[in-house]
């Protein structure tokens, strides 16, 4: 199965990429490993939730920013290559969690991305990964992430 059609299956849309509005690219490549610049939840452009875990936002809402936060990776990653079949390997997953002084559980909110590039490349999706707690984050986004992935020659 491609992973087209598990992104289908799953019911997971990418987005649309879009020319940043700041000095950096959305994606580069170093020989076979693809960096993708931070993500946030956005979804058409919009937020779909801001503030900080353990403040406004609970678990639950971490996980589900994450995940989104993963999609935009892979719709950069998409957007660069042309398909997202010629992922080998998620290596690297860095997630910043935006959270109150107290908040420990950004590992909890770090699976939300960690789980999503499992269902979806299966072994391939296993990663390494670093959940840093942060006080704040650009425009309010309460996750960002970003990843290296490693590419078929």
């Amino acid at each position: 199965m491609s992973i087209e059609d598990r992104l289908q299956e799953l019911g997971i849309t990418l987005e649309e990429v879009k020319t940043p509005k700041f000095s950096y690219v959305p994606v580069t490549q170093v020989g076979n490993l693809v960096y993708t610049s931070g993500q946030d939840c956005r979804v058409n452009g919009e937020l779909i939730l801001e503030g900080k875990l353990g403040r406004e936002l609970t678990v639950e809402d971490g996980k589900k920013a994450a995940r989104q936060c993963a999609i935009n990776c892979l719709s950069v990653i998409k957007w660069h290559l042309g398909s997202l079949d010629k992922v080998k390997k998620i290596v690297k997953v860095l997630g910043f969690v935006q959270s109150n002084d107290e908040y420990k559980d950004q590992p909890f909110v770090m699976n939300g991305a960690s789980d999503l590039f499992l269902e979806i490349f299966g072994e391939k999706g296993k990663h390494a990964r670093s959940a840093i707690g942060t006080n704040e984050l650009p425009f309010n986004t309460p996750v960002e992430i970003e990843i290296i992935a490693e590419i078929e020659d």
